[in-house]
């Protein structure tokens, strides 16, 4: 072996081991959070409830995951109407509570992560209400391949045929705020010293 490769193989080596060295630390120092499951199971069952509103008080023919099964479940014609006129705004307040507490639960676990978690909700459902208020310059945004994809392939129909109202973005806001207060309240995170 030449002095140039004697080396190179040295140096190779002792770079090796510190990657190697470095990878342990930060695999102790960056050790992967776990998922908040308390949150996680608050946000599935706030989904199942707010199921209840589409199975029970809405016609099956306007409600996207009724409508293209194969199989009834719509307890539209079996049951009295649950939720009276709050149920008109409950699915927005459902959604955004929903989805801010099961994302929090996947990826947070800090105030600020909390409360960036529930911003970004609050303007993604506050954009799709608004959407369906401004529907022609909703459907320009929509890309044809949409079309293509399961769940998203219903998301033009989602402008054209829903309708904006104002209580919506009253129960977003809402959810949002409870939302926030759920996830401080089921934080687990522990004292650092």
């Amino acid at each position: 072996m030449s002095h140039a490769s004697a080396l190179e193989y040295i140096s190779v080596r002792n770079v090796c081991q510190a990657t190697k060295v470095n990878f342990r630390a930060n695999q102790r120092s960056h050790k992967m959070r776990p998922v908040n499951k308390i949150q996680i199971l608050i946000g599935a069952l706030a989904l199942l409830f707010g199921s209840l509103v589409y199975l029970v008080d809405r016609p099956p023919d306007q409600t996207y995951f009724l409508y293209s099964s194969s199989i009834d479940i719509s307890l539209y014609s079996a049951l009295p109407n649950l939720f009276g006129p709050i149920g008109n705004s409950l699915p927005a307040f459902i959604h955004v509570f929903s989805f801010i507490v099961i994302t929090a639960g996947l990826i947070s676990y800090r105030n600020r992560g909390y409360l960036i978690i529930c911003l970004w909700w609050l303007l993604v459902d506050c954009a799709f209400e608004l959407g369906q208020r401004f529907s022609s310059w909703s459907l320009k945004m929509i890309p044809d391949w949409f079309a293509r994809l399961p769940f998203l392939e219903n998301t033009e129909a989602f402008f054209l045929q829903g309708t904006f109202d104002s209580l919506d973005l009253a129960a977003i806001t809402l959810g949002s705020i409870i939302a926030y207060f759920v996830l401080l309240a089921t934080n687990k995170r522990r004292a650092v010293s």
